[in-house]
């Protein structure tokens, strides 16, 4: 890669929340599609581990919510394709009854690192005439579940930005892809609900798994440059029980 000049052999790819769950499956699926894969995330420990299985990966450590840091690392970068996948879900409960830390923390994971991390990407690919962005959304953008009040409205907004993002860019030849998961066995409940609960979550395979969304990314990466999947749901075929989404 030559940097600063935004020529490359490969195409790459930036993926956030990649030591777990989705975002991880998606960064084993696009190095084993050919990608140059920049895997971001706070793990370090988990970033060595996905390397070591993977050693095409470049593992990034880093906090997503630190505006400086994400400044200087993609200083010299050259992305085609940028992921936002890094998200929370807060603990479970009555609106009501929610703390505030947990409220900004949501908000910031979940909607400002995202729409930072996009703009200071974007335009390099607008300089190319070229890009793929893609977020992971929710269901939960899309119908109301309870408990999840501040979760769902980040992924509503989220939503909300991947359709009016698409609507500048598309001028420029860039993509822009939301993808909606009903419920996926992942990560995300780990430090809110006991394994038990978990356990019973995702019993009798009534869930999507994260390498199922990582080959829906590679098929839609693969189409022509003129054809761009604006949304995709990917929902488990048995039914789940109502309280859940992601």
């Amino acid at each position: 890669m030559i940097k600063g000049k935004w020529k490359i052999d490969v195409t790459t790819a930036f993926i956030t929340g990649a030591t777990s769950g989705i975002g991880r499956a998606i960064a084993v699926a696009l190095s084993d599609a050919g990608y140059e894969v920049y895997a971001a995330g706070r793990g370090k420990a988990a970033l060595k581990e996905l390397q070591a299985e993977r050693p095409r990966i470049v593992p990034i450590a880093i906090d997503i919510t630190d505006r400086e840091a994400l400044e200087s690392v993609l200083t010299d970068l050259h992305i085609d394709v940028l992921v936002n996948n890094a998200g929370i879900m807060p603990p479970l409960g009555n609106f009501a009854d929610m703390k505030l830390a947990d409220i900004d923390t949501t908000l910031e994971v979940n909607l400002s690192a995202a729409i930072l991390l996009t703009r200071l990407v974007v335009p390099q690919m607008r300089e190319r005439q070229s890009g793929h962005i893609i977020f992971t959304g929710s269901s939960a953008a899309h119908a109301a579940f309870p408990n999840v009040a501040v979760y769902s409205a980040t992924k509503a907004a989220i939503a909300g930005f991947a359709a009016a993002l698409r609507a500048d860019l598309s001028q420029y030849g860039i993509r822009v892809t939301e993808i909606v998961p009903g419920r996926v066995e992942t990560q995300l409940y780990r430090d809110i609900l006991d394994a038990e609960a978990r356990a019973a979550m995702y019993a009798g395979n009534v869930a999507v798994q994260p390498e199922d969304v990582a080959r829906m990314v590679v098929t839609l990466l693969a189409l022509p440059a003129s054809a761009d999947v604006t949304r995709f749901d990917i929902m488990p075929t048995r039914p789940v029980p109502p309280s859940g989404s992601k």
